[in-house]
């Protein structure tokens, strides 16, 4: 039994390691919310670079704002990928309630911080066979090196930290603001899709949805 269980724990530690990881590690509500909001716009504020993770992050981010019954549409369908670029506060404002939007949706990225890791081989036991046992020095040698020794090696691992508000906009007022971490994520896709199902959940959590 004791054999088993230790040929089990690096099974058990690759699968919880695998995927990545989202999830709010702060947030903070307006205690004088009211009425939800009717028509949110999601508004990514990324550089150029970022393009893919732009769209990824307010596409994933409004669909989940549309599941939960808000009208939602994205900054760079509405207006292209520069959005209020050169806009004062009152055109970008003016622009907004003409459309209808009376909530903006902001997701900036704070940082992004690499990590290099040294992940530790590890030797296996297999049982012997008979004939293994009475081979010569180098067969048992060699059979076992090339067979059941895992070396070392540097894995890199990146964490991306973002902050998400929520705008009213006829009162221009912060509503709800909260900070997440992505850990690791697999593909642009992946990561926009966990940060914004963590989100979400947590302002139906605070009451703000």
């Amino acid at each position: 039994m004791k054999k088993i269980s230790m040929l089990c724990i690096p099974v058990l530690m690759l699968f919880a390691g695998c995927g990545s990881n989202s999830k709010v590690t702060s947030s903070w509500v307006d205690p004088n919310t009211k009425a939800p909001l009717k028509k949110v716009m999601v508004v990514a504020l990324l550089n150029s670079k970022d393009r893919p993770l732009k769209q990824q992050m307010e596409n994933q981010l409004a669909q989940e704002l549309t599941a939960q019954g808000i009208v939602a549409t994205t900054a760079y369908h509405d207006l292209g990928p520069k959005s209020f670029e050169g806009m004062k506060e009152k055109q970008v404002l003016a622009q907004l309630k003409n459309s209808g939007v009376d909530g903006v949706m902001t997701v900036v990225l704070l940082d992004k911080n690499k990590e290099k890791n040294y992940v530790a081989g590890n030797v296996q036991y297999e049982p012997q066979t008979v004939y293994v046992r009475r081979s010569r020095f180098y067969g048992y040698y060699a059979t076992y090196y090339n067979r059941i020794y895992t070396p070392g090696y540097y894995e890199t691992n990146t964490s991306y930290f973002f902050e998400s508000n929520l705008y009213d906009v006829s009162r221009n007022k912060l509503l709800y603001s909260a900070q997440s971490e992505s850990f690791d994520p697999s593909s642009v896709e992946n990561m926009a899709d966990k940060q914004s199902k963590a989100i979400v959940k947590d302002m139906k959590k605070n009451g703000v949805l």
